[in-house]
């Protein structure tokens, strides 16, 4: 573990000693114990977020479960992580094929894979951040419109729902706060009937990335259940125990290093 972590400030480290023994924490709650403003602790629980430590919501964070391991004092690096996602989201590019329409959702990780599919293909997202990606030449992209949900620039609603309704995907790729046996789960619940209409919408694979502290988690808002996913991408830091649940349940695990 120590190859893959970075000394926090003696804030974040008792932020993170917070969230370790309550769960959650509310940003003016934090601003005020720790004597800081508001906006210094959105950015503390930007930068947990971005080492896939927390979820964040309005106001506040969720601590998710396992990802500090026992030492409240460490944190993966960023470097690592990002190196994690780029290794996750290429895997599941290259499952995509010459003629597919692929379906892809608001997730960060999700969207790097499309940026790393080779094969001429369609792409249906909500996610906003798909104009300013660079991608193959090949990829016809199409954002659905919809309520913008602006913490994440995602599209959702019953416009992109009625979208997403009109078409069938060959395969989706759809990044998830949570996957345990009981199924996908979010922190955002405006985005969980559009993520799971992408699934019944899909007739291929229906993929999941979700970084290893992800794995074996569940977050406030179902999703879909186990039989709506055909395959779990992850990295080598997911729960072994976790990965052998989901893998008797008919999922196809892929890790990668």
């Amino acid at each position: 573990m120590k190859s893959s972590i970075g000394i926090v400030t003696k804030r974040q480290e008792k932020l993170i000693q917070y969230l370790k023994e309550n769960g959650s924490i509310q940003v003016d709650d934090a601003s005020r114990m720790f004597g800081v403003s508001p906006l210094t602790i959105r950015r503390d629980l930007q930068s947990f977020e971005e080492r896939g430590l927390v979820e964040r919501f309005y106001g506040g964070a969720i601590l998710i479960q396992d990802a500090l391991g026992e030492d409240p004092t460490y944190l993966p690096t960023n470097e690592e992580l990002d190196h994690k996602k780029i290794a996750i989201a290429k895997a599941a590019a290259s499952l995509i094929e010459t003629g597919d329409t692929v379906f892809i959702n608001s997730s960060s990780t999700a969207l790097l894979a499309m940026s790393n599919i080779e094969k001429r293909a369609t792409v249906i997202t909500n996610n906003g951040k798909a104009l300013s990606i660079p991608k193959n030449p090949n990829i016809d992209l199409i954002l659905t419109g919809g309520e913008v949900y602006e913490r994440k620039q995602s599209m959702v609603g019953d416009y992109a729902i009625s979208i997403f309704n009109k078409i069938s995907a060959t395969k989706c790729i759809i990044g998830v706060s949570g996957i345990n046996e009981r199924g996908i789960t979010t922190s955002v619940i405006q985005e969980v009937a559009v993520n799971r209409v992408m699934l019944e919408r899909c007739k291929g694979q229906r993929i999941i990335v979700a970084q290893g502290p992800k794995v074996g988690i569940e977050h406030n808002f179902l999703t879909a259940e186990l039989p709506l996913i055909t395959h779990l991408i992850t990295d080598s830091s997911a729960n072994p125990e976790a990965i052998k649940r989901l893998e008797a349940k008919g999922i196809k695990v892929i890790q990668v290093d």
